[in-house]
């Protein structure tokens, strides 16, 4: 958490600003010896409470990194008391809370994740207010008077409300995306890693009304029905480029960028792809991945606002999400940008 002063300092500067509208979760994140089988008993070494969701990471990440324009989150929580603890936490780092809108019938959603260092992590969600959230619960024409300038919507694919799609053809995404762009808003869009069958079908829509889009392989292959790794699990990078390609064609107007723990690929209309590679994370310096896709996604929203060239924005981007991998819970792990931008210096000089 950054200290009052650096929150006051940055506030007192009202630089344009990015709102990030989605998923606001109470994460309870167990750190386990090891994971049972069926039936088996594992011990619980350590628990963390944090606030996670697509949004809630992204926003309290660019807070972390000393964001120097407005902050704002919008979307549902309950009225209960999760709900005051993601209220509490963003108020803390200086992230304006009027966006979010309690709802008396339904508990703030929530996350069991259970993590063992050095593996994955495995999640059991509770969608609660998430589940709720349509086009309907957030007005980004308000922050566009306010003069923010991004429009951060994450993650499709669990946002119920969001993503289904009606007899017009149409989703509660694509209309809200729309009217971030029709109030001046620059749209960026994250998913969420999900089997969704109907995956495709459902960020299709809101494709043409997302100005950038930042996701992992795996979600790039679900949303194109390219294969992007082989049965060994290597990166297939002929895929990444196929799924770029395809993005951009289903309507992502400025920028496709899809990045993976090894690599990053930014795709925009009319130029090559820009391809930039990650510094390798010892397996024992990892805590958690937890948040890392987030700090990456924070990281890539504040080059844009600050208008870096692409391959300073993924070189600090990859610092990002290397850095989360040391916290355990999502965000906790986020240095001030100025750290970053060293750490970028060393490992991508060509960049700087």
């Amino acid at each position: 958490m950054r200290s009052r002063e650096a929150v006051q300092h940055r506030d007192s500067r009202k630089q344009g600003g990015i709102v990030c509208a989605g998923n606001f979760i109470v994460d309870r994140v167990h750190t386990l010896s090891y994971w049972p089988e069926q039936g088996n008993l594992a011990h619980i070494l350590h628990q963390d409470l944090g606030v996670g969701g697509g949004a809630a990471n992204v926003v309290t990440d660019l807070a972390s990194l000393g964001f120097p324009g407005q902050l704002a989150a919008a979307g549902c929580i309950g009225a209960d008391q999760d709900g005051e603890i993601v209220k509490a936490r963003l108020t803390a780092a200086g992230v304006d809370v009027g966006g979010l809108t309690a709802l008396a019938d339904r508990v703030t959603a929530h996350t069991h994740v259970m993590n063992v260092p050095g593996q994955n992590r495995t999640f059991f969600y509770h969608g609660g207010a998430n589940d709720a959230v349509t086009d309907k619960h957030v007005s980004p024409a308000t922050f566009a008077e306010a003069g923010y300038r991004l429009f951060y919507l994450g993650y499709l694919l669990l946002l119920p409300g969001l993503d289904r799609i009606g007899p017009d053809g149409r989703s509660g995404a694509s209309r809200l995306l729309e009217a971030a762009r029709r109030a001046g808003l620059t749209t960026c869009v994250d998913f969420v890693s999900s089997e969704d069958p109907e995956f495709a079908a459902k960020v299709g829509v809101a494709l043409p009304f997302c100005d950038y889009l930042i996701i992992n392989e795996m979600e790039a292959a679900r949303a194109t029905g390219v294969v992007v790794r082989d049965a060994k699990g290597d990166l297939v990078e002929a895929g990444l480029l196929t799924a770029g390609e395809r993005l951009l064609a289903a309507g992502v107007a400025k920028g496709a960028i899809i990045h993976a723990p090894e690599i990053c690929f930014w795709f925009a209309p009319g130029a090559s792809p820009v391809m930039t590679r990650s510094r390798p994370v010892d397996p024992h310096d990892i805590v958690s991945t937890v948040g890392a896709g987030d700090a990456f996604c924070a990281a890539v929203l504040y080059g844009l606002h600050e208008n870096w060239p692409v391959e300073h924005i993924c070189a600090v981007a990859h610092a990002a999400a290397a850095r989360c991998l040391a916290g355990a819970t999502a965000t906790d792990g986020i240095p001030d940008m100025s750290v970053l931008l060293r750490e970028a210096k060393e490992t991508h000089p060509q960049s700087a």
